[in-house]
């Protein structure tokens, strides 16, 4: 990744924050219903998921792991959105299991890494869950699976950044496949409607306030400009932007991405106005039509999600109970258990390949 390209394209994009920021002060929606974002109600234990998991076997593993992301925090922050990037893609696939971590490997079959909608997830975050794992093993080896490593990390990461804490679940196994033949069609993509993204999220069990809280994810980190040259310069085939994007945000991207050659690795953050800081900021952008990728702004412009949208731009405190409880529900999906599963010692090899 061009690092310093990209705090350059940061620093021009963070000239819109005057937009965003009057985007902010528009009043709230009534309170979204209670089970439809979550309630500060326990979730109840899923496939086995309970937070005294390692109680006897491994009591400290909340804190092993968070001893490693706090150090990489400071030494990296680009690892925290990816780390979290890395636990929704690895969730979305076949569920938590942390197939996503498998490595590819010369003359052995392809795995999900390879597959083009993972080529680009950022290395920082393979190696964190790789030094976090690296750090329970030596406390408590065989014991912790690499897939609540990951899930803990992400946690971590979000609190580092100015996010809620809240208690992680876990139990999960880690998978003994990594199938790329499941990766299409899981994923959400970046030009994806709402109509799309709701099959994707019904898929996992999840619904559209899970989108909608879960999409606050992008309220941290970048994409690369290949997911938004269609916007800025060619939207739908009519040569032109797209013309519900700010016009300043057009600029301000085409000055980072032109149109073909010199942008492959240049990455510009989702949230223009606080890139770094795990607020609800992204959906006042989307409110001002500052959403960097054209499934963001769909949220805001797709009848069914854009109260959502404006209920939690308008209270942090709301998108935190939100972003909470769909990330539990996402946490939970198709948990490996007993031989199902297994716990990996390296993330990036399967147990008999270690």
């Amino acid at each position: 990744m061009d690092c310093s390209r990209g705090i350059r394209v940061t620093l021009l994009l963070l000239l819109l924050l005057v937009v965003a920021s009057r985007a902010r002060e528009a009043q709230p929606l009534p309170p979204l219903d209670a089970a439809a974002v979550g309630s500060n109600r326990r979730a109840p234990e899923r496939h086995g998921l309970s937070l005294d998991f390692y109680a006897k076997t491994c009591p400290a593993v909340d804190q092993i792991v968070a001893n490693v992301t706090a150090a990489r925090y400071r030494d990296s922050p680009a690892a925290g959105p990816a780390v979290l990037r890395l636990f929704h893609h690895d969730c979305f696939v076949e569920g938590c299991d942390a197939s996503i971590l498998i490595a590819p490997t010369a003359g052995a079959p392809k795995v999900e890494r390879d597959m083009e909608e993972n080529r680009n997830l950022p290395q920082e975050g393979f190696d964190t869950v790789e030094m976090a794992k690296a750090a329970v093993e030596s406390k408590c080896p065989g014991v912790v699976s690499c897939a609540d490593v990951l899930a803990l990390a992400a946690r971590d990461y979000v609190q580092l950044a100015g996010g809620p804490y809240y208690p992680v679940k876990k139990g999960r196994k880690d998978s003994k496949v990594s199938l790329p033949g499941k990766v299409h069609g899981s994923l959400p993509r970046a030009n994806s409607t709402v109509d799309e993204l709701l099959r994707v999220f019904a898929g996992k069990g999840l619904g559209a306030a899970d989108l909608v809280a879960l999409s606050g994810a992008h309220t941290v980190g970048f994409a690369h400009c290949v997911h938004v040259l269609g916007r800025i310069y060619d939207f739908r085939g009519t040569r032109r932007p797209d013309p519900l994007m700010d016009a300043r945000l057009v600029k301000a991207l085409r000055m980072s991405c032109p149109s073909s050659g010199g942008s492959a690795r240049v990455v510009v953050p989702f949230d223009v106005s606080t890139p770094f800081q795990f607020d609800h900021a992204y959906y006042a952008n989307l409110q001002a039509r500052l959403g960097l990728l054209g499934s963001d702004q769909a949220l805001f412009l797709d009848g069914r999600t854009r109260p959502m949208v404006e209920e939690l731009a308008g209270n942090k405190t709301r998108f935190f109970q939100a972003f909470v409880a769909s990330m539990d529900r996402m946490g939970s999906i198709r948990i490996k258990k007993g031989k199902k599963g297994e716990v990996r010692k390296v993330c990036s090899q399967h147990l008999l390949a270690a």
